[in-house]
């Protein structure tokens, strides 16, 4: 499903395709799934999905943690498997939203995880305020990325850069 994504985008992925990669009939694809929405979504939910997997270790420099994580993320995003899975989450999304949020909350469970673990380290150096909300800065680098990803390309190192002086300037203890 990822390759067809990515080799032609959500449009190019048909029933008739997927029926016929699996090596059973359309019939059979819709008895279990009412569309190929349902089918990616469920395949997505399965297995992985880009950008989600991205985490980078922690050191006592909180800017540098952040200006590496929204680089790597942003790289994992902009390749053509990755936008094309971002363009037909929207996609999934929009047609079944209890499947959109199940979709989402896979993406983000271990962005909020790795974002709340280094706020905490930076609230106990002291570098940052005891009252941050790390899950609205989750969703932030989560909303970044993945406006990144439907254009297409990454965060250049100048918004990066940008994004995170932004950032520790209102975070700052």
């Amino acid at each position: 499903m990822r390759r067809a994504l990515a080799a032609g985008g959500y449009d190019a992925v048909t029933i008739e395709g997927l029926a016929e990669a699996a090596e059973v009939s359309k019939q059979t694809i819709y008895r279990w799934w009412p569309s190929k929405a349902a089918i990616l979504g469920e395949a997505l939910l399965e297995g992985g999905l880009p950008g989600a997997e991205v985490s980078v270790p922690m050191t006592a420099d909180l800017g540098a943690d952040l200006r590496a994580w929204f680089s790597a993320m942003s790289a994992a995003l902009a390749d053509p498997e990755g936008v094309a899975v971002a363009r037909a989450l929207i996609v999934v999304t929009a047609s079944d939203p209890e499947l959109g949020l199940a979709l989402n909350e896979k993406l983000a469970a271990p962005i909020r995880e790795w974002v709340a673990g280094r706020v905490a380290r930076a609230v106990e150096a002291g570098d940052v305020r005891a009252d941050v909300d790390a899950a609205a800065i989750a969703d932030q680098f989560i909303a970044m990325a993945s406006y990144a990803a439907l254009l297409g390309r990454p965060l250049s190192d100048g918004r990066v850069d940008a994004t995170v002086a932004v950032l520790l300037r209102g975070i700052g203890a």
